[in-house]
């Protein structure tokens, strides 16, 4: 009787050595499946890494079978794993990368983490069993409200990509659990000074010595924070998002969103990149931020990007922003995209017009009015005018005290 196979499984293949017993070559990890062999590449010491290798090469043998099938029969697993096919040759094209470099991406990561979240929670269920009770049931597992709601969404798309490659018929629901409110945390002037100031000034503290016993301080001439003031800048007065901001260039080239000197014009879709949900459009750069961003050519004129740390583009500033938030005091809350939510609110404190406001932020006018519209000075102003409004002296006299006195108003009869 034949043995049964063990399945896929790391094995730490021994270094081999000469007939002096020098070391020809190092220890490795490699991928042992039925008999065979399959290198992974990685040291010794670096199982993390051939954890993940192993992973990538169990998943690259399952298939899912693209065909029609009754819901009953389609585990969930299938329909995420042909989603996520689907998904990350979009995000190749998006963003110019090959399944190497990938990773590389925070959006590709961050879907590929949701996508195993739903796939451990969702997997082993069919696609027949997905149902209201279910998707509460993943909402109190989650614990979290907004990821729960996140998940879900995708796992919604998922199965609507399913069904729309033909994959089956039936309709199914999924329950998502119920929006939160939006977040429209704002900074004032002040505040936003602050901020500023603290990433300018801030100087990197290192000990004075390498001793364990020395643990004092002392600044140093680097400036870590700098580039997180640029950062800012932009960000309050174009109400720009994170990732436009990040790539924003005064040199025009694919992968980047341009900003025009000569015009005073942001184009903040990046150059190559396909139109999105987000909305993205090109925008006149107010004067002052103008006036910034010509003074920063001028002192780098090598620069590729606005903003960069040690002569590099950022792909993301949340460390450094909440490093620099705790330093002005400000309190929790605070993230980048509280910029945007800045740029808004005080374009509705100065009575800016909402529609062009709206076109100027990149957002619809119902979610600008919805979400900020009570800053505007013209808010309900109507209303609180007529509300206190006096009537004209005879019709007050006629109504009102009849009203207050409680008295009936004779109706007046004409003689026979």
């Amino acid at each position: 009787m034949p043995r049964r196979s063990k399945g896929a499984r790391l094995q730490l293949k021994a270094a081999r050595r000469d007939k002096s017993g020098k070391i020809t070559h190092q220890a490795t990890w490699i991928i042992r499946d039925n008999g065979r062999d399959v290198g992974t590449g990685c040291a010794a010491d670096e199982i993390v890494a051939a954890e993940r290798k192993l992973e990538n090469y169990i998943a690259s043998k399952y298939t899912p079978k693209r065909r029609v099938r009754h819901i009953d029969d389609i585990p969930i697993a299938d329909v995420l794993s042909i989603y996520l096919d689907a998904q990350l040759e979009k995000f190749r094209d998006r963003f110019k990368v090959d399944n190497e470099s990938e990773d590389t991406i925070p959006a590709i990561r961050k879907f590929k983490k949701r996508i195993e979240r739903l796939n451990a929670g969702w997997g082993a269920k069919m696609l027949g069993e997905v149902n209201g009770e279910a998707c509460r049931s993943y909402r109190k597992k989650r614990r979290n409200r907004g990821g729960a709601r996140r998940d879900l969404e995708d796992l919604r798309a998922a199965i609507g990509h399913h069904a729309t490659e033909g994959y089956h018929r039936e309709i199914v629901k999924v329950r998502l659990p119920e929006k939160g409110e939006p977040r429209d945390k704002w900074l004032t002037r002040g505040d936003a000074a602050k901020l500023i100031w603290a990433c300018w000034r801030y100087r990197e503290m290192q000990k004075r010595s390498r001793r364990q016993t020395d643990d004092v301080k002392a600044p140093t001439a680097k400036r870590p924070l700098r580039h997180l003031a640029r950062f800012i800048l932009l960000g309050i007065y174009s109400g720009t998002r994170a990732g436009a901001i990040a790539s924003a260039s005064p040199i025009p080239a694919i992968g980047r969103s341009f900003v025009d000197l000569e015009r005073g014009r942001y184009y903040r879709r990046k150059q190559g990149s396909a139109k999105t949900n987000k909305r993205q459009p090109t925008v006149p750069i107010p004067l002052r931020l103008l006036a910034h961003l010509r003074r920063w050519r001028r002192i780098d004129p090598e620069a590729k990007h606005f903003v960069e740390f040690n002569g590099k583009s950022v792909s993301s500033v949340k460390t450094a922003f909440k490093s620099a938030v705790r330093l002005a005091g400000l309190g929790p809350g605070i993230s980048p995209h509280t910029l945007r939510h800045t740029a808004a609110t005080w374009l509705m404190q100065k009575g800016a017009d909402p529609w062009q406001a709206a076109g100027y932020l990149g957002m619809s006018l119902e979610v600008l009015l919805n979400t900020y519209g009570h800053h505007h000075p013209d808010y309900l102003s109507d209303a609180v005018e007529k509300i206190a409004m006096r009537a004209p002296g005879h019709e007050r006299k006629a109504h009102v005290s009849g009203a207050v006195s409680g008295a009936v108003i004779p109706l007046r009869r004409d003689n026979p």
